[in-house]
């Protein structure tokens, strides 16, 4: 891999316009596809193949009076309109609905809105739609921008959307709007960042312009995916998250290192070839384990979640090719610039000087421990004391995700006020909470039709039955499928579909209770609608999350035995990860769940954590804390090779690599801060997750609990079997720099294991 890298470096170094020039008509290429990447997006994708409510979705083709997806059109008289100004606004809708494919507006249904209007402020008009569940959803989403739903009030009334999907196609406008606001206010926080770690205006901007680079490329990627397949309206976001400190990431792991050479008397030519062979390596290799990592999400057989792994494989695989070919080119065209001091450092100096003479402190003298040499000795002077007071605080953090429950949701997402929220509550005012989502029973017979006695007098037990339910608002009679071999019977809650009493009466229903059980000794019973669609979504998910954990735990565990060629170390590294993960969900838990800080983030607390949270956040943690693992360890690694003596292997390599990984983690930490403020609740949770996590993991993990466990298991950090010895490659990242030569060391073999 090395020489491989090698032989780039110089390809660069000879043709160095060529790359960047290829890298800018990419860019300028991408960045009007770019900013149409929502265009096709999807706010569905959450039917569950197999599902109850999936086979009721594929049955209703076959019913003449049935639809797969409720939609309405809402006109509300605002202040200072009147009657006239609510039947203009229907005239128009009317207008707009002419000739549009996927929904369909009845004469008769026009004129009793309009009769209506002159009786009350609010006017409703059901819609007739075509397609199964997510071509509805998407029919919401083009109906949104075909009746101009968001754009205010007109002549004193206004347009809502209302229905299940209505409420997807408004979270994915919403979405968007969060996602612009994000990279606004993301990319400044993270240039100041970099301007504090390197203190040049030049240097900062190199890795900004690899991320913004990336997002853009990759946004572009994800318009052209969505043309061939489904993607969820949650990848741009998780996309750019991710991207973003990313992208900045690797790129400061080149750049420091390249400008870490220079320091150390490598001319600047020699100084980019030592950076792309050590940290060019490990930024490749920890980026592939970050792909792998997030490929665990492919497990799950669901669009969602699927199109979001699409999305954060594509940024990341974009980021290492930008990060190994686009930055050696811009470094090598930036000069002096990239690796010199520039005035912002000379400003800060001067003021660390300011303040030691204020202090009466004595400047360090030459040779003198650094900060982080004097740290790493501290943890391992007392290592049994550190390590169970680190491990102990990510224990404490971790204990309520113990009472973890997840669910799902959009109408409780969107803030108030909100056009969407505004038009479901006028509707529930209008026709009732449940009447926009009712749940659809589907009963196919085993013997005879619908319409034969004992059948029909089935059914009207069950409608009975059901009707009697607590959680019942109407019941609408059975129709009979075209053939007659299945019924459909559609329940109106009295609740919202997203409310805990209408997900109770579908588990009540799948259960047997109110009537189901004597109806499925006739027939085959199937529960669908928007609520057991949700539910369904959340089994699976909830189901399937072991295979995600086994899928990363191994394979991590594989690869850090590769690099590190240790069989103890690796072990560890897992569990640590593990910490940082629960650590994180329990955090949620308080926050998302229990409410703990309701109001600071913007929002009131769902009572749940949302479905998609816990995969994504096992897949992204693990997978990005592969990265600080890989350079942290890795360089110690190095140093114990040259040195054969654990606690200086360990206090060297945190030393020259704890300033980087804790800038990094910084920035992860920014970016995801941001989108913790800017986005619907569903977003602020992966934000706030990956925030809390990457922070443990860069601080407590890195910090305290690496140097104390490996002061602890002394010379069986590197335990290696003789014949794992014998058929592992060796994976050396970080040596062979300037930084790293010791002429005075003769490398020392790894001691036989011994207990200490």
């Amino acid at each position: 891999m090395q020489r491989f890298m090698d032989r780039l470096s110089g390809a660069i170094e000879r043709r160095r316009r060529l790359f960047l020039a290829g890298w800018l008509v990419l860019l300028l290429a991408a960045l009007p596809f770019a900013a149409k990447q929502t265009e096709h997006l999807t706010s569905g994708g959450f039917s569950v193949p197999g599902s109850g409510s999936e086979a009721v979705d594929r049955a209703l083709v076959s019913f003449d009076s049935a639809q797969r997806g409720v939609l309405s059109v809402v006109v509300g008289r605002r202040e200072g309109g009147d009657a006239a100004a609510v039947r203009a606004e229907l005239d128009r809708v009317a207008a707009e609905l002419r000739g549009f494919d996927g929904a369909t507006l009845a004469p008769r249904t026009l004129a009793a809105a309009e009769r209506e209007a002159a009786r009350t402020p609010i006017a409703v008009l059901p819609l007739r739609v075509e397609g199964r569940a997510d071509q509805v959803a998407d029919t919401a989403v083009a109906l949104r921008e075909r009746l101009g739903v968001g754009d205010g009030p007109r002549g004193g009334a206004q347009t809502y959307l209302v229905g299940q999907a209505a409420l997807w196609a408004g979270m994915q406008d919403l979405s968007k709007h969060d996602l612009e606001r994000a990279e606004v206010t993301g990319f400044p926080i993270v240039l100041a960042i970099l301007l504090a770690v390197f203190g040049s205006l030049v240097a900062a901007s190199l890795p900004l312009l690899l991320g913004f680079t990336s997002v853009m490329i990759t946004g572009a990627g994800i318009f052209f995916l969505s043309q061939a397949t489904g993607m969820s309206v949650f990848v741009t976001n998780v996309a750019s998250m991710i991207g973003i400190g990313v992208a900045v990431d690797y790129s400061l792991f080149i750049l420091a290192r390249y400008r870490e050479e220079v320091r150390g008397g490598a001319d600047p030519v020699s100084a980019r070839r030592i950076a792309m062979r050590t940290s060019g390596v490990a930024v490749a290799f920890s980026g592939v384990t970050v792909m792998v990592s997030l490929a665990g999400l492919l497990l799950i057989d669901s669009q969602t979640l699927r199109s979001m792994a699409y999305g954060a494989i594509m940024v990341v695989a974009v980021s290492i090719l930008a990060a190994t070919t686009f930055l050696p080119a811009l470094m090598a065209g930036a000069g002096r610039r990239a690796y010199e001091p520039g005035r912002i450092a000379a400003v800060v100096a001067g003021a660390r000087r300011g303040l030691r003479r204020l202090a009466r402190r004595p400047a360090p003298a030459p040779g003198a421990p650094g900060f982080w040499e004097t740290w790493t000795d501290r943890v391992m002077r007392r290592p049994v004391v550190s390590a169970v007071a680190a491990g102990g605080l990510m224990l404490v953090l971790a204990i309520p995700a113990l009472s973890l429950a997840t669910g799902d949701g959009a109408l409780r997402q969107f803030p108030a006020g909100h056009e969407t929220r505004v038009g479901a509550e006028l509707a529930a005012k209008k026709l009732g909470a449940g009447a926009a989502s009712p749940i659809e029973v589907v009963a196919t017979f085993e013997r005879g039709k619908a319409g034969d006695p004992a059948n029909r007098a089935a059914l009207d037990r069950f409608a009975a039955a059901v009707a009697e339910d607590r959680g019942v608002a109407a019941v609408e009679p059975a129709a009979p499928s075209r053939d007659g071999s299945a019924a459909v019977v559609s329940v109106v809650t009295r609740g919202d579909a997203e409310s805990p009493g209408a997900q109770a009466l579908v588990d009540r229903l799948r259960a047997g209770a109110s009537g189901a059980a004597a109806l499925g000794e006739v027939a085959r019973v199937d529960v669908g609608g928007a609520t057991a669609s949700v539910e369904d979504f959340r089994v699976q998910v909830t189901d399937s999350l072991w295979k995600i954990a086994l899928f990363v735990l191994a394979f991590s565990y594989v690869v850090l035995l590769v690099l590190l060629r240790s069989v103890l170390l690796p072990l560890k590294a897992v569990l640590m990860n593990l910490l940082s993960v629960g650590a994180a969900y329990g955090v949620l838990v308080a926050i998302f769940q229990w409410g703990w800080i309701d109001g600071f983030l913007g929002f009131e607390s769902l009572g749940y954590v949302s479905t998609m949270t816990p995969p994504l956040l096992l897949a992204i943690v693990f997978g990005l804390s592969m990265d600080y693992e890989v350079f942290l360890l890795s360089r110690i690694k190095e140093r114990y090779s040259a040195t054969g003596d654990t606690r200086r292997a360990v206090a060297e390599g945190l030393a020259r690599s704890a300033a980087t990984i804790s800038s990094a983690a910084l920035i992860m930490v920014a970016v995801f801060a941001v989108f913790a403020g800017v986005g619907v609740p569903s977003v602020k949770e992966i934000g706030v997750g990956l925030a809390v996590a990457i922070a443990l993991d860069a601080t407590i993990v890195r910090l305290v609990l690496v140097p104390a466990t490996m002061e602890i298991m002394g010379r069986w950090n590197w335990w290696l079997p003789r014949p794992l010895d014998r058929v592992l490659p060796e994976a050396d990242f970080e040596s062979g720099g300037a930084a790293d030569r010791e002429p005075a060391a003769e490398p020392a073999p790894a001691p036989d294991p011994a207990p200490a």
